[in-house]
């Protein structure tokens, strides 16, 4: 009889061992589950389910490929979380999302205002996808804020967050451009 070689990461699901408001990291330190670690973990979590909700709304072969990627390498970052930043491993480059930033970019007009988070049901899902990728960076940020010494994968990944969000704010542009509505501008007394 064969050996099953199939890798058995997670076995158990319910474990108890955060009934009392604590986790384990890969590296084996115990942190609190009210920590800004966490924090970081779950709102990058929490970006890759919403990736999850864009991917079911995208028509295969328009971008799909790209964010199925993001969303592997949205793991990597988590990974990076779970061994502190070890050097090891190291984070998600952010050369490929630049590029199909520009490329999506390109092929849109000029802005002249802010756009507004809206359009069709995948366009909205990519606006809110942009916001908890720009939440998720700002997490990030606190946590290398609060970290001594500040490890080089932590910022590394920060700065994949940053692009993502460009790419998100572009890949809704992209698929909304047909109804896209920009922000009328400030007021002024002469408005009226």
């Amino acid at each position: 009889m064969a050996k099953d070689s199939t890798k058995k990461r997670i076995s158990k699901v319910t474990t108890r061992a955060g009934d009392k408001g604590s986790t384990k990291l890969a590296t084996g330190k115990t942190i609190a589950k009210s920590s800004q670690y966490v924090r970081t973990v779950g709102a990058v979590d929490e970006l890759n389910s919403q990736l999850g909700l864009v991917l079911a709304d995208l028509e295969e072969g328009n971008h799909v490929a790209s964010l199925i990627a993001v969303q592997q390498d949205l793991f990597d970052i988590g990974a990076v979380l779970a061994l502190e930043g070890n050097k090891d491993f190291e984070a998600p480059s952010f050369t490929q999302i630049e590029a199909q930033t520009t490329t999506a970019n390109s092929q849109l007009p000029a802005l002249t205002e802010f756009v507004l988070p809206r359009g069709s049901r995948l366009v909205s899902l990519l606006h809110v996808a942009r916001a908890v990728c720009r939440r998720a960076e700002a997490e990030f940020w606190s946590l290398i804020d609060s970290t001594d010494p500040k490890p080089q994968g932590y910022l590394s990944c920060a700065q994949y967050l940053n692009r993502l969000s460009d790419l998100l704010f572009v890949l809704a542009r992209y698929h909304g451009q047909d109804d896209e509505r920009q922000w009328r501008g400030p007021s002024t007394s002469d408005d009226s």
